[in-house]
């Protein structure tokens, strides 16, 4: 498929010709057949799949590199790769998963440019590769913002510790992502082979810009991630000193009975006060007193 770049994306028939800077999408086997015709991507990736990441390379006369869309639905997978070459002339996309004609038919429909341009649609291209990504940031914000709610209270420190670790090691992906397309507008930014217009620099520096905002709200919710977990320590510790202040106390009311009872359990044979025909209510009564005046200690040092 072949379009040229006017007000909008404008499809190019087959064996037509224009002056008009073009987005074409080739798979592999077409470029293969057809990359003498663009005279292009003379270190063009092979294999996309094979490469790490997003990634631009300047060469003599050309562009080229490979461009990742994550699958935020489904994390575990690394997401759809493709290889892409650009001129002056416009920008050829390798690839066989669908991607980047999908891309391109978004912005087909719902761009419409006053000053159409190469550089703007790289900037609308750009923008749907984290089309996603501030409503999945904001899906963590409010998952987030519940676990805070939920262990405040519950007060038992009580929450998805994995879950959290799956966040933060989520954003970190995404932040490398992001810088990675950072990297990638910087490279189309520094214009070295003038290919861009001047005037038409600024699409990339704004594309920069709203990506490093993007970057500080991952960081952002990184940070509130570790305090959510620091806070769920933190109850956790709480409520367990909790417990074992009632078994100290436990054990202290219960001490002084033991001694008692064991003071009493010795066998001798002269213990004058076991034979006073009070001794058994008079014992009761004090270890009633022992109890309760340790309760009242206990609740003047507020333990209790």
């Amino acid at each position: 498929m072949r379009y040229a770049i006017q007000e909008t994306l404008v499809e190019i028939q087959p064996g037509k010709k224009t002056k008009r800077q073009m987005v074409s999408v080739l798979t592999p086997e077409e470029w293969a057949a057809q990359r003498s015709a663009f005279d292009i991507g003379i270190d063009i990736e092979a294999e996309p799949a094979l490469a790490l990441d997003v990634q631009a390379e300047v060469n003599y006369d050309s562009i080229t590199g490979t461009i990742r869309k994550p699958d935020r639905a489904n994390l575990k997978e690394e997401g759809a790769k493709f290889a892409f070459a650009l001129d002056e002339r416009g920008i050829v996309f390798i690839d066989e998963t669908g991607t980047a004609a999908q891309l391109i038919e978004t912005i087909k429909n719902s761009k419409r440019w006053r000053k159409p341009s190469l550089e703007r649609f790289l900037y609308d291209f750009l923008l749907q590769l984290i089309s996603g990504d501030t409503a999945f940031m904001a899906g963590i914000e409010r998952e987030l913002d519940s676990m805070e709610k939920a262990i405040h209270r519950d007060y038992t420190g009580k929450t998805d510790h994995e879950r959290i670790n799956e966040i933060r090691s989520d954003l970190r992906d995404l932040d490398d992502y992001l810088e990675h397309l950072q990297d990638f507008a910087e490279v189309l930014e520094e214009n070295e082979n003038g290919f861009f217009a001047e005037d038409n620099l600024r699409y990339f520096r704004l594309f920069y810009n709203r990506v490093e905002k993007m970057r500080d709200k991952a960081a952002s919710l990184r940070e509130q991630a570790m305090q959510i977990r620091d806070l769920s320590k933190m109850y956790l510790d709480i409520h367990q000193n909790r417990i074992m202040t009632v078994l100290t106390v436990v054990t202290a009311l219960f001490a002084p009975l033991t001694l008692i009872v064991g003071w009493y359990g010795m066998n001798f044979q002269h213990m004058p006060e076991l034979a006073l025909p009070y001794s058994y209510p008079l014992l009761i009564a004090i270890c009633l007193a022992l109890t309760l005046g340790l309760i009242a200690l206990f609740k003047h040092l507020k333990w209790l």
